[in-house]
């Protein structure tokens, strides 16, 4: 269940006298952040600030994450559970998320400085999240190309990626390979703007391709009939 301003009550704060279980998940990676406590206060703070609030049980006071560090989380939504006494806040972090200076609780290291940039599946998850925090900045804050085109519209960007498309299809006929690789590049990117614009990530596009894929219905088979 989706939790809002309006459905605060629904939630069962009395098993926990007064507090309730908040995990917190990246937006984008889905990695598991950190594990905080609300109470409906905090809870209140949280959906009107966009930003995560947690109660204190240690002070017994309301603490915004990142109010002195600066390691905010900014709000993405959030889901309660079957028993809707614990809720799944899925947020943008800015920085690291654990005192120690890791970005989740759980033992992630962070980079250090100067470390090589990560590759891959890894590296496109990052980029998601930096897009994603670009949709988040009011446009009139924000200078950036990606911010400006997020605010233009679903439209928009549909447009610039029939355009980047039709520019990979010509380097593919032209044969450059650089040519072919730099306006992939420009394509991939701004498909992934226009997922976000719509809500969708990439892998739910990864999914629907591993759904669609022979090895994937031979992996299912066979834990089928494992079972």
């Amino acid at each position: 269940m989706k939790i809002d301003t309006a459905n605060i009550a629904a939630l069962d704060f009395a098993k926990g006298q007064g507090l309730i279980a908040a995990v917190v998940q990246h937006a984008v990676s889905r990695a598991v952040l950190m594990l905080g406590y609300m109470n409906q206060e905090a809870l209140q703070a949280t959906l009107e600030r966009r930003r995560v609030v947690f109660f204190s049980r240690t002070r017994e006071t309301l603490w915004e994450k990142g109010e002195t560090s600066g390691n905010t989380l900014d709000l993405v939504s959030i889901s309660a559970d079957c028993d809707r006494d614990t809720i799944l806040i899925e947020a943008l972090p800015h920085g690291p998320v654990c005192h120690t200076g890791t970005d989740t609780c759980f033992g992630a290291t962070a980079q250090p400085a100067g470390a090589e940039a990560p590759g891959g599946m890894q590296f496109l998850s990052q980029l998601e999240a930096i897009i994603a925090e670009r949709a988040a900045a009011p446009a009139a804050e924000s200078p950036s190309y990606t911010a400006r085109l997020l605010h233009s519209g679903a439209k928009r960007i549909a447009q610039k990626v029939g355009e980047e498309g039709v520019e990979v299809a010509l380097a593919a006929v032209a044969g450059d390979a650089n040519e072919l690789i730099s306006e992939s590049a420009d394509l991939v990117f701004h498909l992934l703007v226009l997922l976000r614009s719509r809500g969708l990530t990439l892998a739910e596009v990864i999914a629907e391709l591993e759904r669609r894929h022979p090895l994937a219905s031979d992996a299912r088979r066979s834990a089928s009939l494992a079972s």
